[in-house]
C-alpha cells in the first residue's frame, strides 16, 4: 500500500548505463530526495528501478535519469506504474537474469 501523496513507477533504462556507477549514482540522488525503492542491473545490458515517493520527486528523478551519471548514455528509458513497496529506503538489488530479446 502506498502512503498517501505518493506514487509507484518501474523504470528500465536501456543505453550505456552498466559499468558506468548508474546504480550507485541512482541510490545517491534517490536518497537526496527522500524516495524509497530500489535500483538493479539486469543481465540484458539494461537498468531497473522501482521508484516510490512524491510525484514532483519522482519526474525530478526521471528527468536525471534520462541524462545518468557523467560516463552513460541513456538512449530510452521505458516507465510504467508499479504497486508500492513496504521496506523503507532506497538500496540496490542484485543482478536479475533475464532473457534477452533477439531481434530487436
Amino acid at each position: 500500500m502506498l502512503e498517501p501523496g505518493h506514487i509507484a513507477r518501474r523504470l528500465l533504462i536501456r543505453g550505456r548505463v552498466q559499468g558506468v556507477f548508474f546504480r550507485d549514482w541512482t541510490v545517491r540522488h534517490a536518497k537526496e530526495l527522500h524516495l524509497d525503492g530500489w535500483v538493479r542491473n539486469r543481465t540484458d545490458g539494461t537498468v531497473e528501478a522501482l521508484l516510490v515517493g512524491s510525484e514532483d520527486a519522482l519526474n525530478k528523478m526521471i528527468g536525471m535519469c534520462r541524462t545518468g551519471p557523467p560516463r552513460s548514455k541513456v538512449e530510452g528509458i521505458e516507465i510504467s506504474e508499479a504497486i508500492g513497496i513496504t521496506k523503507k529506503g532506497f538500496y540496490q538489488k542484485p543482478t536479475v537474469n533475464v532473457q534477452e530479446r533477439r531481434g530487436h
